[in-house]
C-alpha cells in the first residue's frame, strides 16, 4: 500500500466515539505509516477532529454535523461543533459542511486525505477494529490506553517560524464586537489556582485556606455570576475539548488552534480568560478531591477511582512535577493579566500606531497561543497521573517540558511588560501634556470663586482631605479656602529654617490682628519634590519636620501634587530652588507671581500683595537706614531716636574687624560723636560668622545680633529689594535705591569687609573695608580739620571719595534660582556693564 493512501475503511459501532480508548485486539495487522498520515488503525492525532463525549446526543434521526473551519499547520481542518447519536441499531451519519457552507453527501466511512488537505468526515457503520499494539507507546500498550500528548507533539512549533505561527493564530481571530468582563473571570481563575496550590504540603496549609476570604467579596458578586451564566456553555465546551484530547493523545498545536476557533469571536484577553477558566475547572476538581479525600467520604471514593491516594503517597517523586505545574500556572496567569492590561489602555490617549502597542499587537496572539499550549501541557500532566498512576510520574522529562514552557511564557511576559511600560509611559506623557494645557487654560478663565483653581493645583478629587491645618494639626477640606485671599508658599524640602521662622513671625503677627484688613489671607504650603525620585524615609521625616513647624495650611503629602502642576509652577511662575509666594485673589486670579520679596521687605503691610501695591510702597521709599534695618533690631531704632551715628559693618576677616572697630571707636571719641556699631556678618551666615560674633562679644568690640537668623534676614531683605526692583523692570542706571542696593550686595559678594555710616534718615556713606579703615586711621592727620566747617558726615564722605581709586574688582553674586536674572547688570561703582559668569558653590561650613 502506498504510504500516502488511506489504509482502509474502519467502521465504528453505533454510538461509539471515534478514537476512544478500546480494548486491544491482538489480531489486528501492523500497517506501516508516515508520521503525517492519520488512519483508522492509529490513535487520531489532536488535529484529526472527532466528536467528543460532551457533544454526542441520542435522537431518532441522524442530524447534520455542523463544522467550523479553522487553520492548522499545513492542514485545513474542519472542527465538529456538535454531534447527535442514534440507538445502537441505527448507524450515525455525519454530514459536515464544506468551507463555503454547503453540505457534502453523507458517507459511512472515515475518509483520509493528504496532510495538506485533511478534512476528516466521520461516520459509523460497523464495529471498529482496535489499533495494533505496535502503533501505541509502551505505556499505552501496557494499560490498553492512549498516551497524553507526546514530547514531539507538545513542542512541534518551538523552533518554527514565528511569522507563520502568527498568521495561523491570527487566522482564527474573527471578533464580532462582543465583550465580556475579563477581570472578574481572571480573578476567579487566579483564586482557584491559589487555593489549589500544587504542592503536597499546601493541602492543609492554613495560609492557603485563609485566602478564601479574599475571594468571597469579589468572586461571587451578582454581576460576575450573571456573566458566568452566559459563558458557562463555551467554558464547558473548551474544558471537554481539553479533557478529551489530552486523554486521547495527539497534536497539541491543532488542539490549540481548535480552541482558538471556539473563541474566535472574542478579544484576545477574553480568549485567554475563557481557556484558563476551562482549565481551572479540571485543575480545581483534581485538587479539590486531593485536598478533601482524607476527610470526605465522597471525595475519598472519587480519589480511589482516580488512584490519587497511591499517587499522593509518593511526595518525593511528585515534587518536581508539581513544582513545574505550579510555575507554569503562575506564568500563564501573569501573561493573561498582562494582556488584559493592554486591552484596558485608554484609546483616547494611545492608538494602534504607537510603536509599543503596534509591537504588542503582533506578540499578543503568539502569547495567547503558547498560553493555551501550556494549558494543554498542564492538563496532559493531570490526565496522565489519573490514567497511568505512578508509572507516569516516575519520568522527569515531563517536568522539564513544563519548565521549558514556563520559561518561554516568562520571557514573553517580560517582553510584554516592557511594551506595556512603554505604553503607560506614552499615555502618562499625553495625560501630562493635556493636564498642563488644561491648567494654563484654566488660569486664563474667569471664575466665581477660587475652588476650581485650588482643586486643580492641590488635589482634584473628593476621596480624601488634602490639607492639614497648621494650628490644630488636623486634616481639612479645600472648602476652608473658598473665596479667600490665598498665598501659596511653594518650595522644596530644603527650605531653610530661617525662612520658616521669619515667615512664622510675620504670619503670627497678622493672626494677632485678624480684624485688620491686611490680615485677611491664608497661607498654604505646596511642597514640590521630583516625582521621578524615590520617596525615602529620610524625605518623609524631613517633610514631617517642616510640616509640624508651620502654623498655616499645608498639603497633606507631596504626592498629591500632580506632575503637570509642578511643571506649570516652574514654567509660569519661574520656580527654581528658592521659595516663592504666589498670591491668588478670592476668584483664583494670580495677582502676584511672587510676593515673597514684598513679605520680606514690608510684611503684612504689603497686603493685598499685588504688583500695584508693590509699586505704591516703592514710591514711598528712599535709601535710608530704616529701609535696611526695619523690624530687625529695636536697639538700632532707639539709637536713631537718640540721634546717634550708626555704623553697620560686615565681612568675615576678624583681623580687619578688630582694626576697624578700634579705629572707628577712637575717631568717635576724638570727634565727640555718639556712635553705635553693629556687626551684620555675611549672607548665608555659617560657623565663621558665629565665631566672629562670639569674639566680638567677648572683646566688646561692638553690638552684635546673637541670633544668626537676624543676620540672614538682613541679607535676604536686601536680595528681596533687588529682585522686587527687577520684577518691576527697574535698572540701576535710573533708580538710585536699586543702585545702592546693588552696592551693598557687591560688598557682600567681594572679599574683605565693608561699612555703612548713617545719621538719621538722610545722611549715609559707605565704602569697602580697606578704604574705610584707611579713612578712620587718617582722621587725625588728614580730615579732622574738615569736620567743624563741613560736619562729620560730609567731611568723611569727601575723604572717602579722595581715597577711592578707579581701579576696582567688584563681584555681584546672585542665586540663579531665586528669580529672573537680567542679562545686563551695571557696576555700582563705575557704571559699566558687568561680565556674567556661572558659579557653582558647595559650602558646608
Amino acid at each position: 500500500m502506498a504510504s500516502n493512501q488511506p489504509t482502509g475503511n474502519v467502521p465504528l459501532r453505533a454510538g461509539q466515539i471515534p478514537g476512544a480508548n478500546m480494548p486491544v485486539m491482538s489480531n489486528q495487522p501492523n500497517v506501516p505509516l508516515t508520521s503525517t498520515q492519520p488512519t483508522a488503525n492509529m490513535p487520531l492525532r489532536m488535529g484529526t477532529q472527532r466528536p467528543s463525549a460532551f457533544n454526542v446526543q441520542q435522537q431518532q434521526q441522524p442530524p447534520q454535523l455542523g463544522m467550523q473551519q479553522g487553520p492548522a499547520a499545513g492542514a485545513s481542518v474542519q472542527h465538529p461543533q456538535h454531534m447527535q447519536s442514534q440507538p445502537l441499531q441505527e448507524p450515525i451519519t455525519a454530514q459536515p459542511h464544506t468551507a463555503a457552507g454547503h453540505q457534502q453527501p453523507p458517507t459511512d466511512l472515515v475518509q483520509h486525505q493528504t496532510p495538506g488537505h485533511m478534512q476528516p468526515q466521520l461516520g459509523v457503520t460497523k464495529p471498529t477494529p482496535t489499533p495494533s499494539l505496535q502503533l501505541l507507546p509502551a505505556a499505552s500498550r501496557q494499560h490498553g490506553l492512549m498516551t497524553p500528548m507526546t514530547k514531539g507533539d507538545r513542542f512541534r512549533f518551538t523552533t518554527s517560524d514565528d511569522n507563520t505561527l502568527l498568521k495561523q493564530v491570527q487566522g482564527t481571530h474573527l471578533p464580532d464586537g462582543r465583550a465580556i468582563e475579563v477581570k472578574p473571570l481572571i480573578h476567579i481563575v487566579e483564586g482557584i489556582f491559589k487555593l489549589a496550590d500544587p504542592s503536597i504540603g499546601a493541602i492543609s496549609d492554613l495560609e492557603t485556606r485563609a485566602s478564601i476570604e479574599a475571594l468571597e467579596d469579589k468572586t461571587y458578586q451578582t454581576d460576575s455570576l450573571g456573566m458566568l451564566e452566559v459563558l458557562a456553555y463555551i467554558i464547558d465546551r473548551i474544558s471537554c475539548e481539553i479533557t478529551c484530547k489530552c486523554s486521547g493523545g495527539g497534536d497539541a498545536h491543532v488542539t490549540a488552534l481548535s480552541i482558538l476557533n471556539m473563541v474566535s469571536s472574542y478579544s484576545w484577553d477574553a480568549k485567554l480568560a475563557l481557556a484558563l477558566s476551562a482549565f481551572a475547572v479540571t485543575y480545581g476538581e483534581f485538587w479539590l478531591v486531593a485536598q478533601s479525600y482524607t476527610t470526605n467520604q465522597l471525595a475519598k471514593a472519587v480519589a480511589i477511582l482516580k488512584q490519587l491516594p497511591e499517587i499522593l503517597e509518593h511526595t518525593h517523586v511528585l515534587k518536581p512535577q508539581f513544582d513545574a505545574i505550579k510555575n507554569l500556572v503562575i506564568a500563564m496567569v501573569d501573561v493573561s493579566k498582562c494582556i488584559v492590561q493592554f486591552n484596558e489602555l485608554p484609546s483616547q490617549y494611545i492608538t494602534a500606531e504607537n510603536d509599543a502597542l503596534y509591537s504588542a499587537s503582533a506578540h499578543i496572539p503568539v502569547a495567547v497561543y503558547w498560553t493555551i499550549r501550556s494549558i494543554l501541557a498542564c492538563a496532559s500532566q493531570l490526565t496522565g497521573l489519573t490514567l497511568f498512576g505512578r508509572e507516569h510520574m516516575v519520568s522527569t522529562t515531563e517536568a522539564w517540558e513544563l519548565s521549558s514552557l514556563a520559561h518561554k511564557l516568562s520571557n514573553m511576559h517580560s517582553h510584554l511588560l516592557s511594551l506595556l511600560h512603554n505604553c503607560h509611559k506614552y499615555i502618562d506623557e499625553k495625560k501630562y501634556l493635556e493636564a498642563l494645557h488644561n491648567l494654563k487654560t484654566l488660569f486664563e478663565m474667569s471664575h466665581i470663586d477660587n475652588m476650581r483653581i485650588l482643586r486643580a493645583l492641590i488635589y482634584p478629587k473628593d476621596d480624601l482631605l488634602p490639607l492639614v491645618d497648621g494650628a490644630t494639626k488636623t486634616r481639612v477640606n479645600l472648602e476652608v479656602l473658598r473665596r479667600k485671599m490665598v498665598l501659596l508658599l511653594i518650595s522644596d524640602l530644603d527650605i531653610s529654617q530661617e525662612e520658616v521662622i521669619i515667615l512664622e513671625q510675620l504670619y503670627s503677627e497678622a493672626r494677632q490682628h485678624q480684624t485688620r484688613h491686611e490680615s485677611q489671607y491664608e497661607v498654604v504650603w505646596l511642597p514640590i519634590v521630583d516625582p521621578n525620585m524615590p520617596w525615602t524615609d529620610n524625605k518623609q521625616k524631613q517633610f514631617q519636620s517642616l510640616q509640624s513647624a508651620m502654623p498655616w495650611y499645608t498639603v497633606y503629602h507631596p504626592s498629591l501634587i500632580d506632575r503637570a502642576v509642578i511643571q506649570f509652577i516652574k514654567e509660569e511662575w519661574q520656580f527654581g530652588k528658592k521659595p516663592i509666594l504666589v498670591v491668588l485673589d478670592p476668584h483664583g486670579k494670580v495677582v502676584c507671581p511672587n510676593a515673597l520679596h514684598m513679605m520680606w521687605i514690608w510684611g503684612s503691610l504689603a497686603y493685598p500683595f499685588s504688583t500695584a501695591r508693590e509699586e505704591a510702597l516703592w514710591r514711598e521709599e528712599t535709601w535710608r537706614l530704616e529701609l535696611l534695618v526695619d523690624g530687625l533690631d529695636p536697639v538700632i531704632l532707639n539709637w536713631m531716636a537718640e540721634g546717634r551715628y550708626i555704623c553697620l559693618y560686615g565681612g568675615e576677616d576678624m583681623d580687619w574687624i578688630r582694626k576697624f572697630t578700634t579705629a572707628t571707636n577712637a575717631v568717635a571719641k576724638a570727634a565727640g560723636i555718639p556712635l553705635g556699631m553693629v556687626y551684620v556678618g555675611k549672607s548665608n551666615p555659617k560657623d565663621r560668622v558665629r565665631r566672629n560674633n562670639d569674639t566680638i562679644a567677648l572683646e566688646n568690640l561692638s553690638h552684635i545680633w546673637q541670633d544668626l537668623t537676624s543676620i540672614w534676614y538682613f541679607w535676604v531683605r536686601l536680595e528681596s529689594m533687588w529682585y522686587s526692583k527687577v520684577q518691576l523692570g527697574r535698572t540701576a542706571e535710573t533708580d538710585h535705591v536699586m543702585q545702592e542696593i546693588m552696592r551693598m550686595l557687591t560688598y557682600d559678594s567681594s572679599e574683605g569687609g565693608w561699612a555703612v555710616f548713617a545719621r538719621g534718615s538722610a545722611e549715609m556713606a559707605s565704602a569697602k573695608g580697606a578704604i574705610f579703615l584707611t579713612c578712620m586711621q587718617e582722621y587725625n592727620t588728614v580730615w579732622k580739620d574738615q569736620v567743624e566747617p563741613k560736619g562729620f558726615m560730609p567731611a568723611m564722605r569727601d575723604h572717602l571719595a579722595q581715597l577711592h581709586t578707579p581701579h576696582h574688582c567688584n563681584r555681584l553674586v546672585l542665586p540663579g534660582t531665586a528669580g529672573k536674572i537680567p542679562e545686563r547688570i551695571i557696576c555700582s561703582e563705575c557704571g559699566r556693564v558687568m561680565e556674567k559668569f556661572l558659579m557653582y558653590r558647595c559650602c558646608d561650613e
